[in-house]
């Protein structure tokens, strides 16, 4: 078994006094979204025809609130300016929230790398015989959140799809955390996983979800979407769930009231149309349900995967695609500059390219590491936020799910419990 990549910060020797999340509260309801956040971006826009003529039906869009169009979306990642690009959606982003990036106290625990697939761009998964496969028991499970559990309100679990585990072993995985650990948020469970899942246990996948949602199960964290076009999936990640079953997945999760992430791997094989048709699957599916949180874009990662064919990408591909999906996705409150793939200085850039989530502090993270991430894992609170005050951000440490921050507001890292805005239910048709 690989040694897991853990974070010093978190050892129960390095707690400091008064870090403990058991006890925090507010008065948030929502994310802490400005609740006139339309308003000020219409007048932040003002005039429109100050904007390249190109842009300025785009420009006239985002004034208005409704959406953009996939050759609109196109258009924006075409335009040769990128800081322009970058300016449109920094200015979607502080409409919304001021100078805010968001963060969290989390840990990723790996639950089984052992797959019944073997998609091409995954470096994580091993056969059930590989000398380095594994797979947790639930004490296991537990012994890896233990020494952090003073200094997290989330773990977030993704794995491979065990041939032998059904629902039992995920309800007892879940609800012996809870018993545990009653204070942290489970984030769990891509639609694959839950499809494998419902698949070996004779259930649809919303009465799975209904099941672990009462063992325990708070979220999904809405990996695994890839490109939404099954064209790609056939060839990066044949057996997949396909594109639909995906947007299925997280309607399900949306209609019993579990909100989810949703996320892109991109730059494999995908074009640049279907990266915008991809925003724009997720974008209706938010105006149906709101369910969605936070999308979270990514690279290809390439070492020891089988995709020789992948295009790659550059850091400025990377911060126009962060760019091009605040704007594409007006509807989705977060987006997420995911630090454990495109490390912490672009993560950095990216807070002026329209994200305004800047992960969290992880402690420790296999899949992104196995495929080429050299992202520091060792990074205290402190440090966290002063890549974000670097960046001309305020650090709010956020929950899971948006409604509970603190405000870190001196160079020691010192911080206060805050009440944010509230947002405004429904989307801006």
């Amino acid at each position: 078994m690989k040694c897991a990549r853990i974070s010093n910060d978190f050892h129960p020797m390095n707690r400091s006094r008064g870090d403990s999340l058991k006890s925090w509260t507010s008065d948030a309801k929502s994310c802490g979204s400005n609740s006139d956040w339309l308003k000020i971006l219409d007048d932040s826009l003002s005039p429109t025809s100050d904007y390249p003529i190109e842009l300025q039906d785009i420009v006239h869009s985002m004034r208005n609130g409704t959406n953009l169009t996939v050759d609109q979306g196109i258009t924006l990642w075409n335009y040769h300016d990128i800081n322009i690009i970058g300016h449109l959606a920094y200015m979607s982003k502080k409409a919304r929230y001021g100078e805010q990036v968001f963060f969290n106290s989390n840990l990723h625990v790996n639950q089984t790398n052992i797959c019944t697939l073997a998609c091409k761009f995954c470096a994580f998964r091993r056969g059930k015989r590989a000398k380095d496969a594994y797979a947790l028991t639930v004490s296991e499970y537990l012994n890896r959140i233990q020494p952090y559990e003073g200094r997290i309100d989330e773990v977030h679990t993704v794995g491979g799809l065990h041939p032998e585990w059904d629902v039992e072993y995920y309800e007892n995985l879940f609800s012996s955390s809870k018993k545990h650990y009653p204070h942290i948020h489970i984030k769990s469970l891509s639609a694959v996983e839950v499809k494998h899942i419902a698949e070996m246990s004779g259930l649809s996948t919303r009465d799975l979800l209904r099941r672990l949602q009462k063992a325990g199960l708070d979220s999904l964290p809405g990996g695994g979407a890839e490109i939404l076009d099954d064209s790609v999936r056939n060839i990066i990640c044949f057996g997949k769930e396909s594109s639909d079953e995906y947007i299925m997945i997280h309607r399900d999760a949306h209609s019993i009231g579990m909100p989810t992430n949703c996320t892109m791997l991109f730059a494999t094989i995908e074009t640049v149309r279907q990266r915008i048709e991809h925003l724009c699957k997720l974008r209706d599916l938010q105006n149906e349900r709101h369910g969605f949180q936070c999308f979270v874009p990514y690279p290809y990662l390439p070492d020891n995967s089988r995709l020789p064919e992948a295009q790659l990408a550059s850091g400025s591909e990377i911060l126009r695609m962060i760019a091009v999906s605040r704007l594409m996705l007006h509807n989705i409150p977060h987006i997420k500059a995911y630090r454990m793939n495109i490390g912490d200085k672009i993560s950095e850039l990216a807070l002026h390219y329209g994200a305004d989530d800047f992960d969290g502090t992880v402690g420790h993270e296999e899949i992104m590491h196995e495929a080429g991430s050299n992202t520091n894992l060792s990074y205290s609170k402190k440090q966290l936020t002063r890549f974000i005050t670097d960046a001309k951000g305020i650090p709010v440490q956020r929950n899971s799910i948006y409604t509970k921050f603190r405000k870190f507001d001196d160079d020691d890292g010192h911080s206060q419990h805050i009440t944010l805005p509230v947002l405004t239910s429904g989307a801006v048709e």
